[in-house]
């Protein structure tokens, strides 16, 4: 039986089928003998067009390969993946496993503070910090948006860890020319800053994105169009690091550091140019010409700088709105946007995090996680799954559906708790994620105490072979979010994922 003759059968329209043309689906989307028909474009397509069938791995049985099938192939011509909790959530990953179903692949905001780890199908490792994650499929294209700060020096050592492991770049990526450049001594600054924070500080990653948005925003930041005209990109960054060293004593400016940055710069100009694209326009057009896209966020909304536990945030907007600006794409065109919760808590760094695990069962699931950054190596502080916050997150960016990762971390516990609400210390609940931190600090989570599994469930790839008691985990969170989850990981690899 093939994929392609049963994957639109006669369900239902809710089920989310849609044209291969105009991505129209729901009711204007309707089985049709042998074939299916778009009332909205007035065509006619045969099922497997519209399955745009995806080879799966090898261990998937037939039905599971319609599930796989099905589901990616229902999501909107704009479609987005973003995290909800403070980052570190698996977003990477379910970005490369859509990607084959999108011809292009963009990232919005953030910078290399992102660390996505994906493997290929021979179960090799990837850490992406800047490159989106669709680079692993060949016919991807992937495009670095306005919104993101690139750091150069970063951004080359990554490509060519790619092309060094047979993974093309030539003509695949494409840089927008309004992003802002991150240099060596934004890193510097935001060492020293943390430095002057002292017991207050931040625990950025120390890659330099706060004062390099920071240089956006008071409007001096050098942009990748800049590299165009070295005249006057030299008296910009000889501004910027003027401000620098005018603000931090322990920041060193001199003529040789300043000449020695505007060659080095005229050497990555050369070598960009052939990525340098108006990716507002391209991404515009590729919508007129009906390609997909899938639109990859860093960090997560727990970390927005306008939504997330300030200030321990970051300094971009990683939620649904840093789409719209990071790319320059109109509202009206998203759909399917994608929140990816881990089955538990993390988080790196200082702030607020009511569900924290302290002790030998937070060493348990960091060590069984494999919680550790990807893009510092800093352990991840632990804790139980945070309904509250993942309402929130919910309520903010209107997911479509949720990404469950890191399900199978959990199997070896006899019970999981999930926070379920917060009361402040007189017993008063409080009905929303509150922005006072010192309320954060104060406030007690009630649990709901559910069964564990104490199962290895790391090779199961249809839900209803998951422990009864997993799947009531499962739908315990649907309930309480009121977000159905639609993909459920079970494991690192790429294939460890289960379509529901």
């Amino acid at each position: 039986m093939t994929i392609s003759s049963v994957a639109f059968g006669p369900a239902s329209p809710a089920l989310g089928r849609r044209c291969p043309t105009c991505s129209v689906g729901g009711r204007n989307w309707k089985p049709l003998g042998a074939s299916s028909f778009c009332i909205s474009r007035g065509l006619e397509w045969p099922r497997s067009a519209a399955a745009r069938v995806v080879a799966p791995a090898a261990s998937l049985s037939a039905v599971e390969e319609i599930d796989q099938v099905d589901r990616i192939a229902s999501l909107s011509q704009v479609a987005s993946v973003l995290g909800t909790q403070w980052g570190d959530e698996g977003k990477g990953k379910l970005v490369d496993v859509l990607a084959k179903n999108f011809d292009v692949v963009a990232r919005c905001q953030g910078g290399a503070n992102a660390g996505h780890t994906i493997y290929n199908a021979e179960g090799k490792k990837f850490a992406l910090h800047l490159v989106p994650s669709g680079i692993l499929n060949e016919e991807t294209l992937c495009v670095i948006g306005n919104g993101v700060v690139v750091h150069l020096p970063g951004l080359f050592q990554e490509i060519d860890g790619l092309e060094s492991n047979g993974i093309s770049c030539k003509g695949r990526i494409l840089v927008s020319d309004r992003a802002h450049l991150l240099f060596d001594f934004h890193q510097v600054v935001d060492g020293l800053r943390e430095a002057e924070l002292a017991n207050s500080f931040i625990g950025t990653t120390k890659r330099g994105i706060g004062p390099c948005y920071s240089s956006k925003v008071i409007r001096n930041g050098v942009r990748v169009c800049d590299l165009k005209h070295m005249d006057t990109f030299a008296q910009k960054l000889d501004t910027l690091l003027r401000d620098a060293a005018s603000r931090f004593e322990g920041f060193k400016y001199s003529v040789d550091m300043f000449n020695e940055e505007v060659e080095r710069y005229k050497r990555f100009a050369e070598r960009l140019e052939p990525f340098i694209a108006d990716t507002v326009h391209v991404l515009n057009e590729s919508i007129l010409q009906k390609k997909k896209i899938l639109v990859e966020g860093g960090q997560a909304t727990m970390l927005d700088i306008d939504f997330g536990t300030y200030p321990f945030v970051t300094s971009s907007n990683p939620s649904a709105g840093g789409i719209c600006t990071g790319l320059g794409i109109a509202p009206r065109c998203l759909d399917d946007i994608i929140g990816v919760v881990k089955a538990y808590t993390t988080r790196v760094g200082s702030g607020p995090f009511p569900t924290e695990i302290l002790g030998k069962d937070g060493d348990l699931l960091r060590v069984t996680g494999m919680e550790f950054g990807t893009t510092t190596g800093r352990p991840r502080r632990c804790g139980w799954l945070d309904i509250v916050a993942l309402k929130y997150c919910c309520q903010l960016n209107g997911f479509s559906s949720l990404n469950l990762t890191k399900l199978d971390v959990l199997s070896e516990l006899s019970e999981i708790k999930l926070g379920v609400s917060y009361m402040q210390n007189g017993g008063e609940k409080v009905s929303s994620f509150p922005a006072d931190l010192r309320l954060l600090e104060q406030i007690q989570v009630e649990y709901e105490v559910l069964p564990g599994w104490q199962s290895d469930i790391s090779s199961i790839r249809n839900y209803n072979d998951l422990p009864k008691t997993a799947q009531r985990y499962v739908e315990r969170i649907e309930e309480l979010v009121g977000v159905p989850i639609h993909y459920i990981g079970v494991g690192p690899g790429r294939d460890a994922i289960i379509f529901k």
